[in-house]
C-alpha cells in the first residue's frame, strides 16, 4: 500500500508524523511519501517537498509565493500521475490542498481529508469543493462531522490527535524545574509557529510585557521558539524593541513546557490553544493582521472566535484580540486581564475551571489510531483486490 500525505502546517507535520506510526502498526509493508514537513519524514515517511517550509497565511503573505506554489502545484501533479498511490491524505493547508485532492479525484485516486479546514468558520460555500473532490473526511471536532454529514460528505470523527500528544509528551523536567519558579508568576509567551505571525504578533507582545514586568518586578516571561530562525527573530526584535532590559528567556521547541509550567500565557491565536485547552492553561488570544486582511476576514468569516477552545464551546474561554493599527489600547486592555488573573487567584482559577469542564466535555483519546484504522479500513480491501487482479 502506497499513501501520499500532502501537509503544509507545522502542527499538521507533527499530527502525521503520529498517524504515519499508527499505520505502520497496523500495515508494516506500507509506503509513504509526501509534500510535508521534517517530523514526517523522521517517521520513517519520504518526503519529496519540504511543503512547510511555505506555511503562510492570509493573502498579502501568499502573493510573494505565488509562482513557487504553482511550481509545487504542478510538481505534485506529475508526482500522483507517475506513481499513482492507492490513497491521498491531505492534512489543512487548503489553498494548496484543493488543487492537490481536484488533481488526485482525476486520477481515480481516493482522497482523505485528515484534520480539515474549518470551513464552517469561514468558508462554508467551499462545501461544494469537499462534495466534489474529497471521498472522506475525518474531523477532529465533534460538531464538525454533524455539519459535514448534513451537507452530504462522508466523515468519521476520529478526536483531535493534539490531545493524545499532551497526554504522551515526555515533559524536559530540567526546564520545568527552571520555569516553574517559587513565590514567581510565570507568564508564557507564544508568538505563533509563522515568521510572518512572530513578526506582527511579537512587537506587540513585548509591550504588554513591559506593563506586566512594571506591575510585576518577581514575573518571568518564557518565549516559545518554534524553529531556530524564530529564535534568531526573536533575539533582533527584542533588540529593535529596546526590550533587552525585559525579564524574558527565549526557549527552543519547549513550547510543551512553557504550557505546563505557566500560571497563564498571551498566545498568538492557532492550533497551540488545543494544547492550551489540554494542560488547562489560560490564555489571553492576540491576533495582529493588515487592514486588508482585517476587514477581508470581517466579509468572509461567519464564526465569532478565532481560537479553537472558543469555537467548540461557542462562548469566549479565552479573552480574544483581533488587532489592526495602533496597538495601545488593545495592550491596555490585554494588561488589564492579565493583572485581574495574576492579582486575584479566584480570577485566575474561574479561567483554568472553564477549560477543565470544556476538556471533559469534549475530548476523546485515540485520536491517530481512530484515523489509522478509519484509513486503513476503507483503502486496505481496494489495494488486496488490485494485488489480486
Amino acid at each position: 500500500m502506497h499513501l501520499f500525505f500532502s501537509v503544509g502546517e507545522p502542527s499538521g507535520d507533527q499530527h502525521t508524523a503520529h498517524l504515519i506510526e499508527e499505520i505502520r502498526q497496523r500495515c508494516p509493508d506500507t509506503r509513504f511519501s509526501a509534500f510535508g514537513g521534517p517530523e514526517m519524514q523522521e517517521a520513517g515517511c519520504h518526503l519529496e517537498v519540504c511543503l512547510t517550509d511555505y506555511a503562510v497565511m492570509g493573502i498579502l503573505n501568499v502573493l510573494p509565493l505565488i509562482f513557487k506554489f504553482i511550481q509545487l502545484i504542478k510538481q505534485v501533479g506529475q508526482y500522483l500521475e507517475s506513481e499513482r498511490p492507492d490513497a491521498v491524505v491531505l492534512v489543512d493547508f487548503p489553498g494548496f490542498n484543493w488543487w492537490v485532492a481536484k488533481k488526485a479525484k482525476t486520477l481515480g485516486i481516493p482522497v482523505f481529508y485528515y484534520l480539515p479546514p474549518q470551513l464552517w468558520a469561514w468558508a462554508p460555500w467551499r462545501i461544494r469543493r469537499v462534495r466534489k473532490n474529497v471521498d472522506y473526511v475525518l474531523s477532529g471536532l465533534k460538531f464538525e462531522k454533524q455539519w459535514y454529514e448534513s451537507r452530504g460528505v462522508k466523515v468519521d470523527y476520529i478526536g483531535h490527535p493534539f490531545f493524545d500528544e499532551v497526554i504522551s509528551k515526555t515533559l524536559d523536567q530540567n526546564v520545568l524545574s527552571e520555569l516553574k519558579q517559587p513565590q514567581k508568576k510565570t507568564i508564557g509567551i507564544l508568538p505563533g509557529s509563522r515568521t510572518s505571525e512572530l513578526s506582527r504578533n511579537f512587537p506587540v507582545m513585548l509591550q504588554v510585557v513591559r506593563q506586566l514586568s512594571d506591575q510585576f518586578p518577581d514575573a518571568t516571561f518564557p518565549v516559545a521558539c518554534y524553529k531556530q530562525a524564530h529564535f534568531e527573530l526573536c533575539q533582533n526584535l527584542i533588540t529593535e524593541e529596546q526590550a533587552t532590559d525585559l525579564p524574558i528567556q527565549l526557549y527552543l521547541n519547549k513550547t510543551s513546557e512553557i504550557i505546563e509550567a505557566a500560571d497563564c500565557c498571551l498566545m498568538v491565536s492557532g492550533s497551540v490553544s488545543l494544547e492550551l485547552l489540554a494542560r488547562k492553561t489560560p490564555a489571553v488570544v492576540l491576533y495582529r493582521s493588515h487592514w486588508g486582511m482585517y476587514f477581508l476576514a470581517h466579509l468572509l468569516i461567519t464564526c465569532k472566535y478565532m481560537s479553537l477552545p472558543n469555537l467548540i464551546a461557542d462562548r469566549e474561554l479565552m479573552p480574544e484580540f483581533p488587532s489592526v493599527g495602533s496597538p495601545e489600547k488593545d495592550v491596555a486592555k490585554i494588561s488589564a486581564i492579565f493583572n485581574d488573573w495574576l492579582t486575584t487567584p479566584l480570577s485566575l482559577e474561574r479561567a483554568r475551571n472553564k477549560l477543565i469542564s470544556l476538556y471533559n466535555e469534549t475530548v476523546i483519546p485515540g485520536a491517530s489510531a481512530q484515523a489509522a484504522e478509519s484509513i486503513v479500513s476503507k483503502i486496505q480491501p481496494e489495494t488486496q483486490q488490485k494485488s489480486a487482479a
